[in-house]
């Protein structure tokens, strides 16, 4: 076997391939992805930068130490990022900017994926107390390795106590599970895996179905079902005359996108737009999205939630009853794009599909951000992360024994790609004047990432650990006697560079090295990722 690109040949062919399958396979528009962007540190490969920006340390917070992915999770990502910026480039140009070139990094993408650890760490909160305990996935009696989710408490208080699990122990596990997408730890009991294997798949399987919890078996292999497009574009009827304003000086100054979305990928793909200049109305329930309260806190909101949704106008509105849904329709009319990232079913249910809003939203970019798309049938699964990592076979090209990470992977490459496919909407409605629907979703976000496992080492050093260039040979027998930015400078003078490993995000955001790619506004957060002339 060949050996596989190098990092930055990843994110060149990600993003190639990305405009190629959206029909833009030579754009006018010059793109350039490098290394570090405005990071100040030498950083030469995917190693490094998921070293230096936070990468290994977020994903090896369950281990207790570092650990790297051996995907190249960051160039994947800063491939997505450059085509995001070549299709909004396309736009401004469209609309009479003067816009020729787009440039983004390796390193800024790295950021990006870890922007809601890094505002949760430089909160003013104290950090989250780790719980100690045994992460998943689960094994069962019959050698069954297991991912189980839900997001209600009482179908895990019932599940567990079919398998027999003390009442202690279920008690204990919920916060640990439920919080785990966003401290990417999970300590559970024992008993609660052990209650597991006591049991066979198939008991499992009966005891989830009676419960209403989903369980997944963990892929094997690193390939699974992955021919899907990340995004498809269906045209919806009805036109609507070019109607965007002059350009402005960012690509999608005037556009305005109305987004009821929660969690992740959906907050993550309004926030892209956003930082690319739209205006986004967020719809949330009445007295806010419960997300504004956890812990930890920047002034009265949660840092986490400011990650993906400073700057959102916020309008409350109760979908659940026939009023809130005219406000809705009545938010949309006068909008440019809807996204949502609702549970399968619901948009008809409250009258609020693709075809019902562009009967009166002529030319409207209708967006969904599913779990599995439509891959798994009328009746899928939860369609969250870990599942989606656990089913389509990234898990098991993160890690062997195969296990999906617990750092949020597939939500934040899926609110990217579902941004990717509204604005390839937009684009093909400024040419056309037709609307489209935007089918993006975690599975399918899943299949972008390059399957080629690269097993990446970590050194000790007295106060730390560094990481060699991927394929190094050298060694320093006295490297765990130095510490590590006396290593780095050790090796920027005599060679090969040896990139820091971060341990700690608060000491990163404070790094004058990465003040050009980081603010601050009580909590640190990633700046835009692209800069266009």
């Amino acid at each position: 076997m060949s050996a596989p690109p190098t990092a930055p040949d990843v994110a060149s062919v990600v993003a190639a391939g990305q405009l190629d399958a959206l029909g833009l396979s030579d754009p006018d528009v010059e793109c350039v992805v490098d290394w570090s962007g405005p990071v100040q540190l030498p950083l030469h490969d995917e190693a490094s930068v998921q070293a230096a920006c936070g990468i290994m340390h977020v994903h090896g917070r369950a281990a207790g130490r570092p650990v790297p992915l051996a995907v190249d999770y960051a160039s994947t990502v800063a491939g997505v990022l450059a085509a995001q910026g070549v299709l909004a480039a396309t736009i401004a140009r469209a609309r009479g900017a003067r816009v020729n070139s787009v440039r983004t990094s390796v390193a800024q993408a790295a950021l990006l994926s870890v922007q809601q650890y890094l505002a949760a760490a430089t909160a003013d909160d104290p950090p989250e107390e780790v719980r100690a305990g045994l992460r998943p996935p689960f094994t069962t009696a019959d050698g069954v390795r297991i991912e189980v989710e839900t997001l209600n408490a009482e179908a895990w208080q019932r599940f567990w106590r079919a398998l027999g699990a003390a009442d202690s122990a279920i008690a204990r596990g919920w916060w640990p599970f439920q919080q785990r997408f966003a401290t990417a730890t999970c300590g559970l009991p024992a008993a609660l895996h052990d209650a597991v294997g006591a049991a066979t798949h198939a008991e499992i399987r009966t005891a989830a179905e009676k419960t209403g919890i989903s369980v997944l078996p963990v892929r094997d292999e690193p390939t699974g079902p992955m021919d899907l497009p990340a995004c498809t574009l269906t045209h919806l009827p009805g036109s609507q005359p070019h109607r965007l304003p002059p350009p402005g000086a960012l690509p999608l100054d005037g556009i305005v996108v109305v987004e009821s979305t929660r969690r992740v990928q959906g907050p993550a793909a309004g926030h892209v737009l956003r930082m690319l200049g739209a205006d986004v109305v967020r719809i949330e329930p009445p007295g806010g999205d419960p997300m504004r309260g956890v812990p930890p806190m920047v002034r009265d909101r949660s840092a986490r939630y400011l990650a993906l949704n400073a700057g959102k106008r916020v309008v409350e509105l109760d979908l659940k009853t026939p009023g809130g849904c005219r406000g809705l329709r009545e938010l949309v009319a006068e909008a440019d794009v809807f996204l949502h990232n609702w549970a399968p079913g619901k948009a008809a249910q409250l009258g609020l599909d693709a075809q019902d809003l562009a009967s009166s939203s002529p030319g409207l970019v209708y967006a969904w951000a599913s779990g599995w798309g439509s891959a798994m049938g009328t009746d899928p699964p939860l369609g969250t992360d870990f599942l989606v990592q656990a089913h389509s076979g990234l898990a098991a090209a993160i890690s062997k024994p195969a296990a999906p990470s617990l750092m949020t992977l597939t939500d934040v490459l899926g609110g990217l790609v579902c941004a990717q496919g509204v604005l390839a909407a937009l684009l093909r409605r400024l040419r056309t004047g037709s609307g489209s629907r935007v089918d993006t979703s975690l599975l399918s976000a899943a299949g972008v990432v390059p399957r080629h496992r690269t097993d990446r080492r970590l050194h000790r050093t007295r106060d730390g650990f560094s990481v060699l260039p991927e394929g190094s040979t050298s060694d320093f027998a006295d490297r765990r006697e130095m510490p590590t930015e006396a290593l780095v400078s050790r090796c920027a003078d005599a060679g090969p560079p040896v990139a820091p490993v971060c341990t700690d995000l608060a000491e990163l955001a404070a790094d004058p090295r990465f003040r050009h790619a980081l603010g601050h506004d009580g909590h640190t957060y990633v700046r835009t990722p692209w800069e266009f002339s």
